[in-house]
C-alpha cells in the first residue's frame, strides 16, 4: 500500500464508515480543503469500454421518470424530511432558493440510492468538483454538478452533451459513472475516486471528497 492511501485511510478511519451504504460493497469503503472557484476535474480520460459494459452503462443512464423518492414507511418518511431539512440548512450557502435546494436534494437523492451510492459521499463529491455550481465547466470542459466530462455522452448516451446541464440526467451521469469507477477498482474508493477526478494514486482529490463528505454526514446515509 503506497504513502498516500494509507493516509487516506487513516483519515478515513478517524472520520468513520457511517457515510457508506452496504451496497458499496467491500470492507475496504468503511474506510472510506477547501474548493477554489475553478472546476475541479479536468484529467479524467476516456478509456476503452467492453460491449457488455458499454450497453449496462447506457442502460444505466437511461431516464425512467421523475426523481420520486420511494418512501414505504412512516419511519422512511420521517428519516428523508429529516435528511432535506438539514441538508437544505447547510446548501443553502451555495443555493439560495428553497424550491432550488429542494429539487436539488430530491434528484439526489433519487440517484445516489439508484446507484447504491452514500448520500453524503455524492454531496461530498459535488461539494468539491463544482460548489454546487450546476452550470460549471472546467478548463478540460468537464460539465455540471458531477464535472462529467462530455465523452460520456458519446460513449454511453446519444451524444448530445447539453444534457448536462439537465439536473437529473447531470446526477445521473455522475453517480452511473462513479459507481463503475468503484465496481473497476473492486470497492477501493480511494482509487475509484481518483479514476473519477484522472488522478489515480494520488491523495489530495480523494482527500478533499473524504473531507468534504464528513460534513454531510447523517444517520440516513
Amino acid at each position: 500500500m503506497n504513502l498516500h492511501r494509507r493516509k487516506f485511510l487513516r483519515q478515513a478511519i478517524r472520520g468513520g464508515g457511517r457515510g457508506f451504504v452496504s451496497s458499496l460493497v467491500t470492507p475496504s469503503l468503511l474506510l472510506t480543503h477547501a474548493f477554489t472557484q475553478s472546476a475541479w476535474a479536468g484529467n479524467q480520460a476516456e478509456e476503452v469500454l467492453s460491449d457488455s459494459i458499454r450497453t449496462a452503462l447506457s442502460q444505466a443512464v437511461l431516464q425512467s421518470g421523475p426523481p420520486v423518492p420511494v418512501l414505504n414507511t412512516e419511519l422512511e418518511k420521517k428519516q428523508f424530511n429529516e435528511w432535506t431539512n438539514k441538508a437544505s440548512h447547510r446548501l443553502s450557502q451555495w443555493m439560495k432558493h428553497p424550491d432550488d435546494r429542494s429539487e436539488f436534494l430530491h434528484t439526489v437523492w433519487y440517484e445516489a440510492r439508484r446507484a447504491g451510492l452514500s448520500l453524503s459521499l455524492v454531496l461530498g463529491l459535488i461539494e468539491v468538483e463544482s460548489a454546487f455550481r450546476k452550470y460549471a465547466i472546467s478548463s478540460a470542459g468537464a460539465r455540471g454538478y458531477m464535472q462529467v466530462m462530455p465523452f460520456w455522452t458519446r460513449s454511453i448516451g446519444d451524444g448530445n452533451e447539453s444534457v448536462l446541464f439537465h439536473t437529473q440526467t447531470q446526477l445521473r451521469f455522475g453517480c452511473v459513472i462513479l459507481r463503475h469507477m468503484l465496481e473497476r477498482e473492486k470497492g477501493d474508493l480511494f482509487y475509484a475516486l481518483g479514476r473519477y477526478n484522472g488522478s489515480r494514486g494520488q491523495s489530495a482529490y480523494p482527500q478533499s471528497v473524504l473531507a468534504a463528505q464528513k460534513k454531510w454526514l447523517q444517520p440516513v446515509d
